[in-house]
């Protein structure tokens, strides 16, 4: 009794030999990278430590030294200490809901010293900063755009007699403007500076 084409088919294409190697080792992970619409962050991505883009870590990494027996023969043994992280539900006054993170416990003992997660992320202290890494700064400005946030920095502005920013669209147009003039400026300084040949014969 023959098998069906479509699997008989299916049994000669088996191959006992992998077509592809085999590997023990992992995937390289894939640094988180901010959107478009977001201000570059000034310190840039962790790529010592990947996972600490994917959460608050407040600039903890994974250390490393030795474990120092106390038999007989006082050896030591390398090892290491991963941070503390937990994924906690944080409420968040300004975008009105829970947030998920993955949060370290000291980063959760600093934000409820700090009265909450909004006054965490807008603090502008360049520690604070620096300790919030990609995904505090892209968390930091979804707080910054929301109505209750921008009520209160406009209060603080008339409050100081600072005078009211220009809206993203005119602040690209004078980014615009600036970048143009810069070019202008160069391309005019390399005419200055070009050798002048006379048509001679050499």
């Amino acid at each position: 009794m023959s098998l069906p084409f479509s699997l008989s088919q299916a049994f000669r294409s088996l191959s006992l030999t992998s077509r592809r190697s085999f590997s023990t080792t992992l995937a390289p992970q894939k640094t988180n990278t901010l959107p478009e619409y977001v201000p570059p962050y000034p310190y840039g991505p962790n790529h010592l430590y990947k996972q600490s883009n994917s959460g608050l870590y407040g600039g903890a990494m994974i250390r490393f030294g030795n474990k120092i027996s106390k038999g007989k023969n006082e050896g030591k043994t390398r090892r290491s200490w991963k941070p503390n992280v937990r994924r906690k539900k944080i409420w968040s006054d300004a975008l009105n809901k829970f947030l998920f993170i993955k949060v370290t416990r000291r980063v959760l003992r600093t934000i409820r010293k700090s009265g909450g997660l909004d006054n965490y992320l807008l603090d502008d202290r360049p520690g604070r900063i620096k300790e919030l890494g990609i995904f505090g700064w892209h968390l930091r400005w979804q707080v910054m755009q929301t109505p209750k946030i921008q009520e209160q920095m406009r209060q603080e502005r008339q409050r100081l007699g600072l005078p009211e920013p220009p809206s993203f669209e005119e602040w690209l147009k004078q980014k615009e403007e600036e970048i143009k003039e810069k070019v202008e400026e160069n391309i005019n300084i390399k005419d200055k500076t070009k050798p002048f040949y006379n048509n001679k014969l050499y």
